[in-house]
């Protein structure tokens, strides 16, 4: 079960192969399980393969997102430095008339802020780095681990059967890619936190405020509806019980 040659890591040999499309589903192979030390080693392969695929996607996403992310940057540093110093040449008289223009660029510069933190650049470029990382670090874990069921496996039957064996390593597999899985699963539901609070265009902002308009006026009294609980309930009179007779 231990894998024959070093893994393919996106560097050499295999580089190209690792295209930056889409992250899709993938189409689980099928083998024949007469052999299964083979059948493990395959399925090894397609997990690694996969974890590979996902890294690069992340890699190659967040190129273009550090460069947009640097630009906006040094523009918004570049604005505010000058929006800064040309009033102050203007006043001084050492520069007559370019108070105007510091006005311009220290407008150039907030647009700059505004339009890195709309569009998420910086924080995309963030988060491609960190899953990339964090999918990485999964995978030298799994490596390692595959390399203990594959020493268990030359220890033979005294650390348990063939079919435990192979159990043991379908387990870890499965759970290396659920972990992946998890991961993408994170960084897009970020991704979602971040495009509906801080990133939303107008557009889905004033759905979601009309929205919310029809549903706190759906009571017809201006009023946000109760919520269920203990308040919910009206406060019914108290009865004193019957008296025995």
């Amino acid at each position: 079960m231990q894998p024959e040659g070093p893994p393919q890591d996106g560097r050499g040999e295999g580089a190209a192969e690792l295209r930056a499309g889409d992250l899709t589903g993938r189409v689980f192979p099928l083998g024949d399980w007469g052999e299964p030390a083979v059948r493990l080693h395959e399925l090894y392969r397609w997990v690694e393969r996969g974890a590979l695929e996902t890294a690069s996607w992340y890699l190659a996403d967040r190129v273009w997102k550090r460069r947009g992310a640097r630009v906006l940057r040094v523009g918004a540093a570049g604005g505010a430095v000058a929006g800064a110093a040309l009033p102050l040449l203007d006043m001084t008289g050492v520069v007559g008339g370019v108070a105007p223009w510091g006005y311009l660029a220290l407008l150039l510069g907030v647009a700059c802020v505004a339009g890195d933190r709309f569009f998420g650049v910086t924080s995309g470029w963030i988060r491609d780095v960190a899953t990339a990382q964090a999918v990485q670090r999964r995978l030298q874990a799994l490596q390692f681990d595959w390399a203990s069921e594959s020493v268990r496996e030359v220890l033979g039957p005294a650390d348990g059967t063939a079919s435990e064996a192979a159990d043991r390593c379908l387990g870890v597999l499965r759970r290396f890619s659920e972990d992946v899985t998890e991961l993408v699963r994170a960084e897009t539901a970020d991704w979602m936190v971040e495009f509906r609070t801080g990133a939303a265009p107008l557009g889905v902002q004033s759905v979601g405020g009309a929205g919310q308009r029809q549903d706190s006026g759906a009571g017809g009294t201006g009023r946000f509806p109760s919520p269920p609980g203990a308040g919910a309930r009206p406060n019914m009179p108290r009865q004193r019980p019957p008296e025995p007779r």
